[in-house]
């Protein structure tokens, strides 16, 4: 990162490197001194009034007053700290539960900067008088944030547009502030009231990583593009265009959405909108990102997504996206199944693998209490399931135990408890699980990849042993939302079965089917009225015709000649 680049206005679209930003400041010590103090001030005396507060108050009954006072304290000292905040309220594994609620009320609602500002912005920005862009421009801002305001115009085209204009110098004080932050935590971290579990430089590298990808518009509006790609078959999500021809890094000129935010339940049902279908594509679309794309929007909240008269969902604001790997795809889908299943070992298990836990943690005092907490969480039935609900229960023991949330999973937890506030204002009775579970059973069943047929494997299997009733459970849940269509999963069975990689399954089932020297047509008879409606003659000679068309000889005779030996390892 180079001197000019942190003495401008300019925002060049570089990572986030905090060497360079150390080396910057360090030598202009000047620059960061002012900055210090009043962040030492607002912050030490709050520190202070917490040391005060354990001394008088043993029944912590300061604490809602304290969580109040670090909201209004992390408001004034502006954007990047803003986003601290709203980042922190995701955190369990770094703030104490009782700060939490208070965090998540942190608004990054501003007052804006002056329009003549944001003009001369737009010009400088894109080489060009405002009067030459658009034919016309709202003279105030429609809605202003931490890190910038938009505005409604018209270009020449007849196009209605949202202008997104960023803060002035607003990478100076994003990188001043990244690097005192930095700087204090090598020293601050064991005064913190926080359960830090891990370096915490890191924590604020992660952050400042996501956070300069977040004030680069040209990276806003390639995710916006790809976020489209994405759902470009889905005739319930709306992205809008960018027009790149007007944007920069700082200026972004993108489609002008017509809708109601999701909060405004009224007007919605006005325009005929049904809030119910609107729950749904909001949850099913945000599983898509999560499971099938991996791509996902990270702030969803209510300014953020709208509902459009023609029954759409739109997704606007792409600055905070994130991208997870395959395999976290696959244990995210097989953790679901495995906590409504109550398979606290391998859910254990799903929280090594995806960084929640170290590899050399023991195991032996966490199973038990993620059975007490998520257990009493979830309740009698999987229909009181509240995302919520497990978030809070979570919180109290990601701080007695050694769990960390990954960075990318913050986001994720963001993003699901604000799209479950964001339902259960249009709907109070809402329950996430009833859209959710069945999306993810219809996933493993359908098992589109090896993995995904893997992580069913492990769901249907415990112990050596098919379990009927998980199969019977699951094929139960997959039709409750009645769009799920069996045949062509059964299809893709068959055709797994016949395969070299289902020669495992072909004997499991064998075994299953005889286990305990008698044959289960019971359980096989439960789990045939289940499916049978969908199996009518016609339909099933097709299914059964597509699925054996393309096996070759060896295949069926493989089917006949099953090979004992085969492990789930090659599934």
């Amino acid at each position: 990162m180079s001197q000019s680049l942190l003495s401008t206005d300019d925002v060049t679209g570089q990572r986030y490197d905090p060497e360079a930003i150390a080396q910057y400041y360090y030598r202009r010590p000047w620059i960061v001194i002012g900055r210090a103090i009043s962040v030492a001030f607002l912050l030490g005396t709050f520190a202070i009034r917490l040391i005060l507060d354990r001394w008088r108050d043993p029944q912590h009954k300061n604490k809602p007053k304290r969580a109040t006072e670090l909201r209004d304290i992390l408001t004034q000292l502006g954007p990047t700290f803003i986003k601290v905040g709203q980042a922190l309220s995701t955190r369990p594994d770094l703030i104490h539960p009782d700060f939490l609620d208070e965090l998540i009320k942190l608004q990054d609602q501003l007052p804006p900067f002056d329009t003549k500002t944001a003009f001369a912005i737009i010009e400088r920005e894109l080489d060009r008088p405002v009067q030459e862009i658009y034919q016309d421009i709202s003279p105030q801002p429609i809605a202003a944030a931490s890190l910038g305001q938009v505005y409604r115009a018209t270009l020449y085209s007849g196009e209605a547009v949202a202008v997104k204009v960023q803060r002035p110098h607003l990478l100076p004080v994003v990188t001043r502030d990244l690097f005192l932050m930095r700087w204090a935590a090598g020293w601050l971290a064991p005064w913190l009231p926080l359960n830090l579990g891990h370096d915490l430089s890191l924590i604020v590298d992660e952050f400042g990583g996501k956070l300069f990808e977040e004030i680069d518009y040209i990276n806003e509006a390639r995710n916006a593009e790809r976020f489209a790609t994405n759902f470009r078959d889905d005739p319930t999500v709306k992205v809008p265009d960018i027009y790149w021809r007007y944007t920069s890094h700082r200026v972004l000129t993108l489609e002008w959405i017509n809708g109601f935010k999701l909060t405004d339940t009224e007007s919605a049902k006005a325009a005929g909108i049904d809030p119910n279908e609107v729950i749904k594509i909001g949850v099913v679309s945000g599983l898509r990102q999560l499971l099938e794309f991996g791509f996902f929007h990270a702030d969803p909240h209510p300014g953020n997504l709208f509902a459009m008269a023609d029954g759409r969902m739109a997704y606007i604001d792409f600055g905070m996206m994130d991208q997870l790997e395959e395999e976290t795809k696959e244990t995210i889908a097989a953790s679901i199944v495995h906590l409504i299943n109550r398979d606290y070992y391998a859910l254990a298990h799903d929280f090594n693998v995806l960084g929640f836990l170290t590899p050399d943690t023991d195991m032996t005092p966490i199973i038990p209490a993620l059975e007490r907490v998520l257990g009493n969480a979830i309740g009698e039935s999987v229909g009181n399931f509240n995302f919520k609900t497990i978030t809070d229960e979570f919180s109290a023991l990601m701080y007695d135990y050694p769990f960390r949330v990954p960075a990318k999973f913050s986001l994720i937890i963001r993003s699901l408890v604000t799209q479950e506030g964001l339902a259960l204002t249009l709907d109070p009775n809402f329950k996430i699980v009833e859209i959710a579970y069945p999306y993810v059973a219809q996933r493993l069943l359908k098992g589109e990849s090896p993995a995904m047929r893997r992580r069913l494997l492990e769901v249907l299997f415990q112990d050596g042993k098919f379990h009927w009733a998980r199969l019977e459970n699951m094929l139960l849940i997959a039709q409750t939302d009645g769009q799920f269509d069996l045949l062509p999963t059964a299809q893709l069975g068959i055709q797994y079965l016949f395969s070299e990689e289902g020669q495992y399954l072909r004997n499991q089932i064998l075994l299953a089917l005889t286990e305990n020297d008698r044959l289960h047509t019971e359980e096989v008879q439960r789990i045939w009225n289940l499916v049978k409606h969908e199996f009518e003659p016609n339909r099933l000679l097709h299914v059964a015709w597509n699925a054996f068309r393309d096996l070759s000889s060896e295949q069926v005779a493989a089917f006949v000649r099953p090979d004992s030996t085969q492990t789930p390892s090659a599934a």
